[in-house]
């Protein structure tokens, strides 16, 4: 099991790791549309949010030698429903035909407030077939 942390995502917020990486799986801890630069939420619409968010995953996935392309399953988090076309526009567009599985629930409140967060599961590397 190897532990990820990506100095291009926001810092956790509590004792938790961005991901962890086992059988060439990678488990990606939910992500929240913080600027990791200045720690802060600075954008506040839905699709703005969504952006920020996905931006924070790829930098998680990036420092654990995996991208977008090859997530296997998501999980999203959305204060209000109604936000759903705003975040799946962006998401569709961030994630460039690649459909990975999805869920997404309605809660009733996130970290910092945000309107927005994701999780994912990945795989680290592409299993190479072999010729005969």
């Amino acid at each position: 099991m190897k532990i990820i942390n990506a100095s291009q995502a926001p810092a956790a917020i509590g004792p938790y790791s961005h991901a962890i990486e086992t059988h060439g799986l990678l488990f990606c801890s939910g992500q929240l549309p913080i600027n990791p630069a200045s720690g802060n939420i600075e954008v506040a619409g839905p699709g703005e949010q969504t952006m920020q968010v996905l931006l924070n995953l790829r930098a998680v996935l990036t420092a654990a030698g995996s991208d977008l392309s090859k997530v296997l399953k998501t999980t999203v988090f959305l204060t209000d429903m109604g936000d759903f076309p705003f975040m799946n526009k962006v998401y569709e567009e961030m994630f460039a035909g690649h459909k990975p599985a999805r869920s997404t629930v309605e809660v009733a409140r996130l970290p910092k407030n945000a309107r927005v967060e994701i999780e994912a599961v990945a795989v680290t590397a592409v299993p190479h077939s072999c010729g005969t």
